[in-house]
């Protein structure tokens, strides 16, 4: 699935999905949880951390994630498990930029490790920008583009 995961979408994708990338609210992560049960599994999940200087990317900034996975709510989502977080630069030709973004949410991640074992991986980069994120420690990238062209929003 490309882009954006509404809540009323994940009945859907609960049986068959492996990861899901970008989850951004805990509304969504409880939907996921509430599917999985009912399938009788444990989805992973990344939380979309929201790094870009966009209002059009969505996810958690550095204090809401904090604070989700210390809540007792979110202790109490037993199918779902948070493997790591996921992040999408600014669209932008300025290099550096990105570069700054991807570092940001590399020492999240480094911080989160520690507190949080599980997490395993680091999803960020793109079609075009997927070598600045493999530099900045880029477990995972996302290569939709470039293996089934560019979008037609037509």
């Amino acid at each position: 699935m490309i882009g954006h995961l509404q809540s009323n979408k994940v009945k859907y994708i609960a049986p068959f999905v492996s990861l899901i990338h970008g989850v951004d609210s805990f509304k969504l992560l409880e939907e996921i949880n509430k599917r999985a049960a009912q399938n009788e599994r444990v989805i992973n999940c990344l939380l979309q951390i929201h790094i870009a200087e966009e209002d059009t990317k969505f996810g958690f900034d550095d204090k809401e994630v904090m604070e989700l996975i210390k809540s007792e709510a979110f202790q109490q989502l037993k199918n779902i498990k948070i493997v790591g977080l996921m992040g999408m630069a600014t669209f932008t030709d300025n290099e550096q930029q990105i570069r700054k973004e991807f570092r940001s949410l590399k020492n999240l991640f480094d911080k989160f490790q520690i507190y949080y074992l599980q997490f395993q991986i680091l999803s960020m980069g793109m079609s075009g920008d997927y070598q600045i994120a493999i530099e900045e420690g880029s477990t995972m990238i996302r290569l939709g583009s470039s293996i089934f062209g560019e979008r037609n929003y037509h």
